[in-house]
């Protein structure tokens, strides 16, 4: 039957013309979806994927739910995402495909179509299965998009995907026939929608009254509301919104008002939103002429503020401006009066979409003569310069100026920046001819950020700037950039000199004899200092000294902010001596005066502190922190005596620093600096030869109990490296000697290392292997072992080669020095004689040595090594062949060589391995990742291998666990007790405990009241042969007791009878809990009826009540007999739905002005909620109090409607208390 409507409907020739095919090129083929089906992606793999971009299209949704649209750019970030990763799902497909549409009101329609074109054909390349749902949402978007494409081959396309067409896929290819007037095809679908019985909507029906408006026959589009009421089926608010359209379209606006007129003598009410598209199609029809007459209909109910911002956007794209800020100007006072710290803002999507057009400065004067926005001329200049619009931002800035408002040099540099980026003069010189039209002089961050790094060279610079009357300024920064390009002594002197000139020249030909700014200097050293490398910082240390000198002498200040700047820099380029010449004397000189002002005689020492911490931290200035310290000797706190010590260990003054040490000891005995401050002592001590002074201080520290741990290990190493460095043996054995005997640190393999590199950095490969020997014998350490020997092996020196292997023999065993053997081969090459090595007979695989040097080799990138590692140990006695190409992989992993990993699939095939899963999923996600087919099934993943798989891939583990709880798939509890320990140990505190609240799924299922399902769960475990844990029955049990649940129990017991020798369950468990049950079952009905106690039984009520179990109450009532009893006060304020479920089970009772007063309270938005239960207070003759008046008039006024009675006119606190003093409860008392 599809053949026959196909045959049909391509026997139209009209339509054949009238629909282009260029949409339907990117339809996939059976043959793609075959191949995508056997590249189907393990259920392990799909849920990590779509976990990373859950959150992503869950904010896509959010805000399609929340404004009625999306923007491009997260649009295309998510697709982009999805694409990068791969597999997407169906759902994904959908929401992206269907955000294509009237969602984008900010794209053309051309581009959204476009867009979604290229989502489904790329999405179709990625293994996207697209059912019927993604053929209609396309058609959607066609729709939306007013596209034209051939119904004909979109069904041709359909039948050889082998998707079937709905029903809902006819009404839409009616409606693309309706939207180009073609009846005649339209007619033909609808006919055969009823040879096959398929229903016609009202969506039909609404096309064709489209169809019939632009096929230009109104009186049948009119007709069509009687068909539809012949066919039983009354006109809705979309048929008469269809025509509306249709007059809208014809300008018609007396058949508006009529239809207008005859909608609101019927019970239907069209929305805004509706409204809203016929003032889009007057619009766009031409006929904005109407537009103010349909407004005065508009409502402003929910949702007004999104949809006319919608509709606003899809004007703006469209061309029709004015007609959006028409509507702008329409929005709710209440957006307009909304205030925040920069006033009203309203419109702010409004000046960011308008950046193009030509009436930018008219609307930003309408929005702020409206009071709509406070400050639209900054907001559009900002939108501006995001987007790149020079001819708009520098419209905006004229009006700014013409009106008094600033315009800063920096405003200029986003559009500076693109022609920088572009290498574009001629836009760089455009911008600054706009900045002097301006009266905008450019600064000297302009200059040296933007304007000269766009020229080729400094002729061309200068010749440009020139021109324009920068010739001063060109020339001075010309000169900065011949100096780092030639670097002589005269010139940089010559160019400090002529600088300084250049600068105080200005400011007297200007009229201005304030010497210039310090920031502007500098800002200058800051760009000269960061414009150099390295290498010529180090080449021209000397001439930069000598220049910072006469900057000293011009009495050019630093401040401190750009300092820190400057010294960052220096410091990575390593001259320390170049700091020095960082002065930043002025203004440190300044600050340190207002410590001086601050304060009174009570806090001088707290002075004298601020004031050492300022120039040890912030200048690093030593004589002057000197001076202050010998100033105020008599408030020197042991604080400012740390300060200073490090500051001197920072200068390399050991001898200072030694000095203040003695002083903080007369001070205080006691006193104990930090450990970095010690390591600090220890470095300068050991730098400058005090081999003694550095001995009592690793001594002192131990005396008080100094730990030396994490970064304090570190930097010891490093000055442990330093002492080997200077190649000094005896002082760096007696600095580990010292530290090692005083349990200062524990002798590592690390800490050992800098003796042997000292000889290795030589080239003395004897005395490095005597080192090595000697740590082996004191510490039992080898350190860097393997490089000694790759050292002796390239050397060829074979008896030193011996006596390191006779060595390591007879410390570690023969088996250790053949691996070192192996992998020293192996590291120079000498792949022979390691293949002689690794077939020594009797050798077996040690795992863990062979894991070391396969992550070294992972970790360097060496894959000619491995590849070597893995073919000599193809016999190794236990080696876990396996295991070794997973190292391969791991290496074709990281390096996205899908290549190599083909043939190490290959190869594994040639010998014969049996892969892991573990191996075969990261094989297929090498070539997954790289568009390749996958030449094996994927094994799904095995459950039950969660426990050994947790152990060491805890985060595989963890995401195969997800994956067993999103199919309902249970697993013993040691798995879980294992996966939990892996995850704590890695510090995922996280991941734990969503472990820990996985394996608690009954336990919450309980404390949710779900009985039934928890037995229903106990059941399933037990025919799948699983064993729930002890704390699982435990909380069963104990919750069916809670609930009285006495047969619950029963069933329990019998179905774990067989288990409870491994279970360890206690008999008293069950006893316990049915001796509770019955006292749960009957005791509330016997206190009440025996005894007359019915507090314990209303309690009950209320819990049951509560938490939702309304028959449970029901049934109390009745066995309790409490209707009667319940009193006002046992009523507590809740959701509306509880206070419903009360008067459902008790509708006679006492006090329901109480009830009411709590359901007005709960409703503190809901306008239609609240005048309901006013009215039903006024039919049950019941009179609402003041205080709940006074809610229900705020919620009118909010609303914006009439009050329909007098509001009562003191505040709510008033009438709160009033009500708390009288005798009855009221719900302020909660």
């Amino acid at each position: 039957w599809r053949s026959l409507l196909l045959s049909s409907v391509l026997s139209l020739s009209p339509c054949s013309s009238a629909w282009p095919c260029s949409g339907t090129r990117y339809y996939g083929t059976p043959a793609e979806q075959k191949v995508v089906a056997r590249d189907e992606p393990s259920l392990g793999v799909r849920n990590k994927q779509s976990h990373q971009f859950d959150w992503a299209l869950a904010k896509l949704d959010s805000s399609v739910r929340r404004t009625g649209r999306v923007t491009k750019s997260l649009l295309q970030r998510i697709f982009h995402d999805i694409c990068r990763t791969g597999y997407p799902s169906g759902n994904q497909a959908l929401l992206l495909l269907r955000s294509c549409g009237s969602l984008l009101p900010e794209l053309p329609l051309a581009e959204r179509t476009e867009f979604a074109h290229h989502i489904w054909g790329k999405l179709l390349e990625l293994g996207a299965a697209y059912d019927v749902s993604h053929y209609n949402a396309l058609l959607k978007v066609y729709l939306q998009n007013e596209f034209k494409f051939s119904p004909t081959e979109f069904l041709a396309k359909m039948e050889a995907a082998n998707v079937q067409p709905n029903r809902v896929t006819y009404q839409r290819l009616i409606a693309a026939y309706c939207q180009v007037g073609d009846i005649e095809g339209a007619s033909k679908v609808l006919g055969f929608m009823k040879s096959k019985d398929l229903p016609i909507t009202e969506a039909v029906f609404n096309s064709l009254v489209t169809g019939h408006s632009r096929a230009g026959d109104m009186e049948s589009a009119v007709n069509i509301l009687s068909v539809m009421r012949g066919t039983g089926i009354d006109p809705g608010p979309d048929t008469y919104l269809a025509l509306l359209v249709a007059y809208a379209e014809k300008g018609d606006m007396d058949k508006i008002k009529e239809t207008l007129n005859q909608v609101e003598n019927t019970d239907i009410s069209l929305m805004d939103r509706d409204l809203m598209q016929v003032v889009f199609t007057l619009t766009v029809a031409g006929h904005q002429q109407h537009v103010p007459e349909v407004l005065e209909h508009l409502r402003h109910d929910g949702g007004f503020v999104p949809d006319a911002m919608n509709l606003c956007l899809s004007l703006i794209t469209q061309g029709h401006e004015s007609t959006a800020f028409m509507l702008l100007k329409t929005f709710p006072s209440v957006q307009a009066d909304s205030q925040n710290s920069n006033g009203p803002d309203v419109g702010n999507f409004f000046l960011r979409h308008c950046v193009n057009t030509n009436k930018l400065v008219g609307f930003c004067k309408g929005l702020m003569d409206s009071n709509l926005h406070a400050a639209p001329m900054q907001f559009t200049l900002y939108c501006a310069l995001e987007a790149k619009k020079m001819a708009p931002a520098i419209e905006v800035m004229k009006t700014m100026k013409e009106e008094g408002l600033p315009i800063r040099p920096h405003y200029f540099w986003p559009l500076l920046a693109q022609h920088k980026r572009d290498q574009n003069t001629a836009g760089t010189l455009e911008v600054l001819k706009a900045m002097q039209e301006l009266s905008t002089e450019p600064d000297i961050d302009t200059y040296c950020n933007y304007v000269l790094r766009t020229f080729p060279s400094v002729d061309s610079a200068r010749t440009a700037l020139a021109v324009l009357g920068c010739m001063w300024l060109c020339v001075l920064a010309c000169m900065c950039v011949l100096v780092l390009r030639q670097g002589g002594r005269m010139n940089l002197v010559f160019t400090c000199a002529i600088m300084w000139s250049y600068f105080l020249l200005v400011h007297v030909c200007t009229g201005n004899l304030v010497p210039p700014r310090p920031e502007n200097m500098a800002y200058f050293l800051y760009h000269l200092f960061d414009g150099m490398s390295e290498t010529e910082v180090q080449a021209k240390e000397e001439v930069l000294r000598e220049y910072l000198q006469q900057l000293h002498k011009k009495g050019i200040c630093i401040p401190v902010n750009i300092y820190r700047g400057i010294r960052n820099i220096l410091d990575s380029h390593h001259v320390p001596e170049l700091i020095k010449g960082l002065e930043s004397r002025v203004t440190l000189e300044r600050k340190l005066e207002e410590l001086k002002a601050q304060g009174s005689s009570g806090d001088s020492h707290l002075k004298c502190s601020k004031t050492i911490k300022c120039v040890c931290v912030f200048s690093q200035n030593l004589p002057r922190a000197l001076e202050l310290k010998a100033e105020h000797e008599d408030k020197m706190s042991p604080s400012c005596y740390a300060l200073l010590i490090n500051l001197c260990c920072r200068h390399d003054n050991p001898e200072e620093a030694l000095n203040l040490k003695r002083e903080l000891a007369r001070m205080d005995s006691e006193a104990t600096l930090d450990v970095n401050k010690y390591m600090s002592l220890l470095r300068v001590l050991s730098k400058h030869n005090r081999l003694e002074e550095a001995v009592d201080i690793l001594k002192e520290m131990k005396e008080k109990d100094v730990v030396v741990k994490d970064t304090a290990v570190v930097l010891l190493f490093h000055t442990f490296s330093a002492v080997a460095l200077r190649g000094d043996v005896a002082a760096l054995r007696r600095l580990q000697d010292t530290t090692f005997a005083l349990g200062l640190a524990k002798p590592t393999s690390n800490l050992c290392s800098p003796m042997v590199t000292m000889y290795l950095e030589k080239g003395d490969f004897a005395g490095a292997l005597e080192a090595v020997m000697e740590c082996e014998t004191q510490y039992h350490q080898l350190p860097r072992i393997h490089d000694v020997l790759c050292g002796i092996v390239k050397k060829g020196d074979t008896e030193l080669l011996q006596k390191a292997m006779d060595f390591v023999s007879q410390q570690r065993g023969e088996m250790t020095v053949l691996y070192d053997l192996f992998f020293a081969f192996l590291q120079t090459g000498r792949y022979r004689e390691a293949r002689k090595i690794i077939e020594t007979p009797g050798l077996r695989a040690k795992p863990g040595r062979l894991q070391w040097y396969a992550e070294k080799c992972i970790g360097s990138n060496q894959m000619e090594a491995l590849e070597t590692m893995v073919d000599l140990t193809a016999k190794l006695f236990e080696c876990d062949r396996d295991e070794m190409y997973h190292y391969l992989l791991c290496l074709c992993k990281d390096t996205n060589d899908w290549s190599k990993a083909e043939a190490v699939w290959t190869k594994m095939q040639e010998e014969n391995v049996i892969p892991r899963e573990r191996t075969l999923r990261l094989l297929a996600d090498i070539f997954k990742t790289n568009n390749q087919e996958v030449p094996f099934e994927v094994p799904e993943v095995n459950w039950w291998s969660l426990m050994s798989l947790g152990a060491v891939y805890h985060a595989e583990a963890y995401n195969v666990l997800k994956e067993a709880e999103r199919l309902g798939k249970a697993l013993v509890p040691a798995c879980y007790d294992a996966l939990i320990k892996a995850l704590l140990s890695s510090g995922s505190m996280e991941d734990a405990m969503a472990v820990k609240d996985i394996n608690l799924t009954l336990t919450r299922k309980n404390r949710k009241m779900l009985k039934e399902n928890a037995l229903a769960s106990l059941k399933t475990m037990l025919q799948m042969d699983q064993v729930p844990s002890q704390l699982a029955l435990t909380r069963l049990v104990q919750g069916l007791g809670n609930h009285g649940d006495i047969k619950g129990i029963q069933e329990v017991a019998s179905l774990i009878k067989s288990l409870s020798p491994s279970l360890n369950m206690s008999s008293m468990l069950f006893v316990n809990n049915m001796a509770l049950a019955h006292i749960k079952k009957t005791m509330a009905e016997r206190l009440c009826h025996q005894f007359a106690s019915y507090k314990p039984a209303t309690d009950l009520f209320l819990q049951c009540l509560d938490t939702g179990r309304v028959e449970e109450a029901r049934q109390l009532l009745q066995v309790a007999s409490l209707r009667q009893r319940l009193r006002p006060f046992s009523i507590s304020r809740g959701a509306i739905a509880k206070i419903k479920n009360l008067l459902e089970l008790i509708p006679d009772f006492a006090e329901k002005e109480l009830v009411y007063a709590y359901m007005m309270k709960s409703m503190d938005k809901n306008l239609e909620a609240a005048k309901a239960l006013y009215r039903r207070m006024q039919a049950e003759g019941l009179q609402m109090n003041e205080l709940s008046l006074k809610r229900l008039a705020q919620l009118y006024k909010k609303a914006g409607e009439p009050v329909p009675f007098e509001e009562p006119p003191e505040t709510f606190k008033f009438y709160a208390d009033k009500l708390k003093a009288s005798t009855l409860p009221s719900p302020e008392d909660d």
